[in-house]
């Protein structure tokens, strides 16, 4: 194998001792779109776990090219002899919702669906170095948090399918060259460069101005993502210490004998496991003035929070969806 495919196999190698028993012997899952990136990933998942490793492709249908990349994922898994499984989904966005996000989550979804039909223990994705960059870019134009500054993650769980991404330290380069050397075919997904979409504005003119700036800041920027995923697990184990103090639901005079910082983090993590709803930094500021506030038994506390409201009920605070 070239040196590039070492790169490769090596990062899942690695991925593999972090996250996996020592004797698994499960099914791999490759999210195969037929783009360089997950051909890459679908040649060094078959060097690494022969014999275990099935291709999993999302048909979008939302553009005309997509049974041409279906027909190119399947001369690449048979030439890789893999089997391949091919799932059609309606992946078009509702009104007032983010083409992007609608395609997305329409992805994970199919995904899921087919590796608990294909028995396959985890599914791999083809995101990189690149992806982990502009996604970081992304979260700081948005002004986001810890859990947004921390970028993707190289291991989740969605909708009960158990997802890796061993790639994030590799640069798309060097999965493309690598794709080029071995001379399996793949496919350009014109849609990468229609400039309607963020991800492709920051790909086309943010990223050529910071590697013209900082040769390395892929790496730089993968760095403060690990950072800030580390301070996010801590932030995280001190809201669930927090919380069996205050208790559930959260107790008023409990609450208020908390710092101010340790009470935002407690309620968004009391939110967030309650309901899975995030508060706006507007709406959790609101709350905690209206926490201080309730220092007598007849002060009411009423307040919205993402797709619901919180509010007092004796010396507690309870959520209600609307």
């Amino acid at each position: 194998m070239s040196r590039l495919s070492d790169t490769g196999a090596g990062a899942l190698t690695a991925w593999r001792s972090r996250w996996c028993p020592p004797d698994f012997s499960g099914k791999v899952g490759v999210a195969y779109s037929a783009g360089a990136d997950s051909t890459a990933l679908l040649a060094a998942a078959v060097a690494v776990w022969p014999g275990q490793v099935v291709a999993l492709h999302v048909h979008h249908g939302l553009q005309a090219a997509a049974d041409g990349f279906e027909a190119t994922a399947r001369e690449v898994a048979s030439r890789l002899s893999v089997p391949l499984q091919v799932c059609r989904t309606d992946a078009r966005h509702a009104p007032g919702q983010s083409p992007e996000d609608a395609a997305r989550q329409a992805r994970y979804l199919t995904l899921a669906g087919m590796a608990r039909e294909a028995d396959v223990s985890v599914v791999l994705l083809g995101q990189h170095a690149d992806d982990q960059a502009e996604t970081l870019l992304l979260a700081l134009s948005r002004g986001a948090g810890l859990p947004g500054l921390a970028g993707m993650p190289e291991r989740f769980v969605r909708h009960g399918a158990l997802f890796g991404r061993p790639f994030l330290g590799i640069p798309a380069a060097t999965l493309r060259d690598w794709v080029l050397e071995q001379g399996l075919a793949f496919v350009d997904d014109p849609s990468n460069t229609d400039p309607r979409f963020t991800r492709n504005r920051i790909r086309s003119l943010l990223m050529p101005a910071w590697q013209a700036c900082f040769p390395g800041f892929r790496q730089a920027l993968a760095r403060s993502a690990r950072h800030a995923a580390q301070a996010q697990v801590l932030l995280d184990e001190l809201a669930h210490e927090d919380l069996q103090t205050v208790g559930v639901p959260p107790r008023l005079s409990a609450l208020q004998a908390l710092s101010r910082a340790r009470q935002s983090n407690v309620l968004r993590h009391w939110l967030k496991q309650e309901a899975g709803a995030a508060p706006t930094e507007a709406q959790l500021s609101e709350l905690l003035d209206q926490v201080d506030a309730c220092r007598t038994r007849g002060h009411r506390l009423q307040l919205r929070a993402a797709g619901g409201r919180v509010e007092r009920a004796d010396d507690h605070l309870v959520y209600r969806t609307l």
